[in-house]
């Protein structure tokens, strides 16, 4: 049920909630209202449940929205973003550490692809711009080789995100 719960965020309606590096399960919902034994038109409960991690659940989120306005009749599009800001609010109130092995976010046309930051320390600024070629480069210093840099080697950085290099 969690890898199920894992999958509706990776890959379906739950997109918006998705966090790189936490494994974050979810539902969304969406409830007609009914009064007096009738349906009510235009009038709905919007929900996403979410846990996080979904491998070892630390804590769980209930987010419902009572006849949201001017939004789309999905859940997917009223309540993910908001549950993404509060879940987080938890993984750093709770400490929550990343880990490896979340399922990878099918990406949709508006999403902007991430790449793992190469390690360019040690290495001439030629070799660096190569090896940076999808980011934006910040120098610091006057020097032919790289000393330092952030984002660390390995961290996922958004694609035309900066890369600070520190030169000898």
């Amino acid at each position: 049920m969690r890898h199920a719960l894992e999958s509706v965020v990776a890959k379906g309606g739950g997109k918006s909630a998705y966090i790189e590096g936490y494994r974050i399960g979810g539902k969304t919902g969406t409830a007609q209202k009914v009064k007096d034994g009738k349906y009510l038109v235009g009038n709905y409960i919007m929900s996403f449940m979410s846990v996080v991690p979904s491998n070892d659940p630390e804590a769980v989120l209930y987010l419902a929205i009572d006849n949201p306005k001017n939004t789309a009749l999905l859940s997917s599009y009223t309540t993910t973003p908001i549950a993404r800001r509060i879940l987080l609010d938890i993984i750093d109130a709770l400490g929550i550490e990343k880990q490896e092995g979340e399922m990878t976010k099918d990406l949709e046309w508006t999403d902007i692809p991430t790449h793992k930051v190469p390690n360019v320390v040690g290495k001439s600024v030629d070799v660096a711009k190569k090896k940076l070629e999808k980011f934006m480069i910040e120098y610091s210093g006057k020097g032919k080789k790289v000393v330092e840099q952030s984002p660390s080697a390995g961290e996922k950085l958004e694609e035309g995100g900066t890369v600070r290099l520190l030169l000898e």
